[in-house]
């Protein structure tokens, strides 16, 4: 699945990360602000893991898809755009995520020609509170012609 749509989609000042299926399923949207992209998880009762809890896999998916936000928009838009693999992905869970929406940025870190390193924080009513943080390591690699990027 190409990643194209997502960054086109990201240049905008604002919207819904509908071009994939699992940001769409969760509701996911943006705002940008300059270089920064803040994602907003909509709170839904069937994203609840235990009582009155967030679950945490929500958590690791909307810090994942802020990572690759901050990518997308980092990556040279004069060169195409290479294949994106997961090489990482820790999460610090600090505290419960509650019943209410979630927001997430993540900065790049170091882009350098085969490796990208990120951080991810997630809160939800005062961002000096995280609910949780990640570390994402990815690898970027070359695409040939005959199979798509991203």
């Amino acid at each position: 699945m190409s990643l194209e749509p997502m960054r086109d989609l990201l240049r905008s000042e604002r919207g819904t990360l509908d071009v994939l299926p699992y940001p769409a399923l969760l509701g996911l949207t943006f705002e940008r602000d300059g270089d920064e992209v803040r994602l907003r998880l909509p709170f839904d009762p069937a994203l609840i893991g235990s009582p009155e809890r967030l679950h945490g896999g929500v958590v690791a998916g909307l810090l994942e898809f802020a990572g690759l936000a901050a990518l997308l928009l980092a990556l040279p838009d004069d060169a195409p755009l290479p294949r994106l693999k997961p090489l990482t992905a820790t999460v610090d869970y600090l505290r419960a995520g509650g019943m209410r929406d979630t927001f997430a940025v993540a900065t790049v870190m170091r882009l350098g020609r085969r490796v990208a390193n990120l951080t991810a924080v997630a809160w939800q009513y005062d961002h000096s509170r995280p609910i949780a943080t990640a570390k994402l390591n990815i690898i970027l690699s070359a695409v040939s012609e005959s199979e798509p990027a991203g």
